[in-house]
């Protein structure tokens, strides 16, 4: 089978062939991506620009590429949660559940890793660790407990947590997107495997730190005194931004529907949240406020991801991907039990070494070419989760390997417990093993039995 190019060799700088020419590119600009010398955002921008010049794209057909429902579900969570953040009902939430288990070591262990988890799930994984961590030092610096168990704990929760759903982590935002998958295909999908391995991952740090955890009664006692209350900045903006964020998860379930994509719903509850935020505050002040929540996006991730998206749609329409499809159906032999577990494992170790959101963002026009000669959409599903679930998991495989991990790591480093990368893959390599091994088996069970 042959791939067809959407583009003539005459159309491209200098004559040259449009797959050699679209395939240098990506090649570059995720080499220069992997040293991490510039910033991701120029790099990716400056890739798609340099598919323009080149004959590849155009600018229309640039913009055509680039999927604005990821864009808007990210910018809208971005505002969503950055407010909601304000509030200070993370925090509460992560000191009540210290206190509901007696300030034990072992419970403080499992419940914070549980609280990552379901945060991970319904907010994003970065923004977790981001709340999360703090709140980690500050109760083992109570107990006089080193928080490296703790800290590596909540990495890798944050990473399976966030697989759990359609927001959770950027690689499933992206495949929603592109499937225009609802919230709840992933959660029925993919959450009974991520309770199973989390599950898992809790009974193994128990049996190995479990009983490590040495601390006097009095510090106890001086856990248990915290006022989770003193956590609340701004009690009306609790309840508003809890009430906005219920009603935006709602929304996400009750999409297909309701007919309407998830980016507009994000939209739509960033902007009601802003006006809720705003409601009865002066011109400037009211002015200030929405700069500023503006300033909560990550801009640098918004304009990476439009980059990208420009970077790959050029691979497609050189017809690279179409090529790469076809024969990966032919070393499969047509089977999509074959494909869906080389994909769960190549997925996870590439995002082992390389950021998962460009992995995942050259997959999906590449799998979804494969699809016609592999009977269809629905067929093709288990090689969906596959690749979710590998690309996901796979984020706890290094301590670069997603950026929870970084953060964490940048935090620890500033509070004077480093996390060390060869350290820390004494624990990532065999947690994101068997997590793979894990998922390999549940889509095995689920759709192949």
């Amino acid at each position: 089978m042959h791939a067809e190019s959407l583009i003539s060799s005459s159309q491209v700088i200098f004559g040259w062939d449009p797959m050699v020419v679209s395939t240098a590119i990506l090649v570059i600009s995720y080499i220069i991506l992997f040293t991490e010398k510039l910033n991701r955002a120029v790099v990716a921008v400056t890739g798609a620009a340099v598919m323009i010049f080149a004959g590849i794209l155009t600018q229309t057909t640039a913009v055509a590429g680039i999927d604005f429902n990821t864009l808007s579900l990210l910018i809208g969570m971005m505002i969503i949660v950055g407010i909601a953040e304000k509030s200070g009902m993370f925090q509460y939430v992560a000191i009540w559940a210290t206190k509901k288990v007696k300030a034990n070591p072992r419970g403080i262990m499992i419940v914070l890793a549980v609280v990552t988890a379901v945060f991970s799930a319904l907010l994003d994984n970065v923004t977790t660790v981001l709340l999360i961590a703090p709140v980690t030092f500050q109760i083992t610096k109570k107990l006089k407990l080193n928080p490296y168990p703790y800290l590596i704990m909540e990495i890798f929760a944050s990473n399976i947590g966030g697989t759990a759903t359609l927001i959770g982590d950027p690689p499933n935002i992206l495949i929603g997107s592109a499937l225009n998958l609802s919230f709840m295909d992933f959660v029925n999908e993919l959450t009974p495997v991520v309770a199973i391995t989390m599950v898992l991952l809790i009974i193994a740090f128990d049996l190995v730190y479990g009983r490590k955890f040495p601390t006097e009664a009095r510090l106890r006692k001086a856990v248990l005194k915290m006022k989770e209350k003193d956590a609340i900045k701004d009690l009306p903006l609790l309840w508003k931004s809890l009430t906005i964020l219920i009603l935006v998860i709602a929304g996400f379930m009750a999409a297909e529907h309701l007919h309407i994509a998830n980016g507009t719903i994000a939209m739509f509850g960033a902007m009601v949240m802003l006006l809720t935020y705003t409601f009865g505050n002066s011109h400037d002040e009211r002015d200030h406020k929405v700069e500023d929540a503006f300033g909560l996006v990550d801009w640098t991730t918004i304009f990476f991801f439009a980059g990208l998206f420009a970077i790959v749609y050029g691979l497609e329409q050189a017809g690279v991907l179409t090529l790469l499809g076809n024969k990966f159906i032919d070393y499969t032999d047509g089977s999509i039990e074959k494909a869906a577990m080389l994909v769960v494992w190549i997925s996870a170790f590439v995002s082992t070494a390389i950021d998962n959101i460009p992995f995942v963002a050259t997959m999906i026009p590449m799998i979804k070419t494969m699809e016609a000669g592999m009977g269809g959409r629905e067929l093709m599903m288990p090689v969906w989760w596959a690749l979710s679930l590998g690309a996901c998991f796979g984020g706890n495989g290094s301590l670069i390997a997603a950026s929870a991990n970084v953060i964490v790591a940048g935090m620890a480093q500033r509070e004077g417990h480093p996390i060390h990368f060869m350290r820390f893959l004494i624990w990532s390599i065999p947690v994101m093993l068997g997590s793979v091994g894990v998922a390999a088996l549940y889509l095995h069970i689920r759709h192949f039995m």
